[in-house]
């Protein structure tokens, strides 16, 4: 049973998904880093000079001064401004994937769209498919440089 799990983890697709996880979650650390410090503090300028992360509606009767010091409390509060930074997080992980496989199937079709150069050709006489360099057909003895000629 060792045997069989030691192939089934050295298999590629499972180091690659494994890769892959790694690298996901370092890309989502650098959204996050890139959302809450370099988008949301110009936009939050532009409303005014609003921090979206601090952005909630407390659900208790007491008021609070900061969303830090009511999660502290251990008040109620809806997080509405946490929340627009994780689908502004989101919006943009999913603009990226959406451009990573843009360019990779555009690349992917332009080689399935370049045309292999031909290596054979049909023999005039008995229409079977020999070499393209071929000047006698293997199976029926034609001279195919007199029907080239002829053509």
């Amino acid at each position: 049973m060792f045997k069989e799990f030691r192939t089934f983890i050295m298999r590629g697709n499972v180091i690659d998904l494994a890769i892959g996880i790694i690298i996901g979650a370092a890309f989502g650390r650098i959204i996050t880093s890139l959302v809450n410090d370099i988008v949301m503090p110009p936009i939050g300028l532009l409303l005014g000079g609003v921090d979206f992360s601090n952005l909630y509606l407390n659900l208790s009767d007491t008021t609070y001064t900061s969303l830090a010091e009511a999660q502290e409390a251990g008040a109620a509060t809806i997080n509405y401004g946490l929340f627009f930074n994780a689908v502004l997080e989101f919006l943009i992980i999913a603009l990226v994937i959406f451009l990573v496989i843009r360019q990779f199937n555009r690349l992917k079709r332009e080689k399935e769209e370049t045309p292999e150069p031909e290596t054979t050709k049909e023999c005039p006489y008995c229409m079977t498919t020999i070499p393209i360099k071929a000047v006698r057909c293997p199976n029926c003895i034609s001279d195919l440089e007199v029907a080239a000629a002829a053509d």
